[in-house]
């Protein structure tokens, strides 16, 4: 089970800026690696990223659990279906977070949340590929996920490079609209995504393209200690912003 858990994360108690580390990568040694030197940089939490799920699997979760054992563990499953067994898996493995995908029905999103009882997980809620984001947010977190991952997908924004794809266009009215926290996510620049935190999304992912190949999801810059310490402490001394009517009524 997990050992940092983060389960009770809320808006309140979220105080400071926090970086999250994306690790998308394919094989176990890369991700250890490159893991270790965010954790020098300054990163928060650890995410075991979706190709490095496809590929490593559990055998991931239990090395970066083994290796890193108070950070918090994110497990980016992307589930639609099977909840309560993938998120089991991974919660015995040492996940501190999983991730449901709101497209997915609402019996799958009620047994991650089950799951995430069960185990001591944070359950992320992903909004991606929905017509409507803001209600999408809203259905996920009255279906009980402790935290909104509003996402703008990797092949939606390539197909699209004209259209300037960004997680930030929406992100203020999802933030407004929900309570739990909300992480922005997708394709973001350096620049860009250390505005989150004054748009009310306070934990900051890097992963590709900015520390993570794009195409080849192998480490991307040779000089990634120095890319990730200033962006880790860029975060770290951003201010967290949340809608003003929220802080009245907190």
């Amino acid at each position: 089970m997990a050992t940092s858990s983060i389960r009770g994360i809320t808006r309140a108690t979220l105080t400071a800026p926090k970086v999250q580390i994306s690790l998308d990568l394919t094989n176990v040694t890369e991700a250890l690696e490159t893991a270790r030197v965010a954790v020098e940089a300054g990163a928060d939490w650890i995410e075991v990223g979706t190709p490095l799920v496809l590929a490593e699997g559990l055998h991931a979760v239990r090395a970066l659990r083994a290796e890193f054992p108070d950070h918090p563990l994110v497990v980016d499953l992307k589930t639609m279906d099977g909840g309560y067994l993938e998120a089991e898996m991974m919660g015995d493995a040492g996940a501190d977070a999983v991730l449901v995908m709101g497209r997915a029905h609402d019996a799958t999103i009620d047994r991650v949340v089950e799951a995430g009882e069960a185990f001591g997980m944070l359950v992320m809620g992903d909004d991606m590929g929905a017509a409507d984001r803001v209600a999408e947010c809203v259905r996920l977190e009255e279906r009980g996920v402790g935290m909104i991952i509003h996402h703008v997908g990797f092949d939606h924004r390539n197909a699209h490079p004209e259209l300037g794809l960004t997680p930030l266009t929406d992100l203020p009215g999802i933030v407004a609209a929900t309570t739990v926290p909300v992480q922005a996510v997708g394709g973001l620049s350096m620049a860009q995504a250390v505005t989150c935190p004054g748009l009310g999304a306070p934990v900051v992912v890097f992963g590709a393209p900015l520390v993570i190949d794009g195409q080849a999801f192998s480490p991307a810059n040779s000089d990634l200690l120095r890319v990730l310490t200033e962006a880790c402490a860029a975060v770290h001394a951003a201010e967290i912003r949340y809608p003003a009517r929220q802080l009245a009524d907190s």
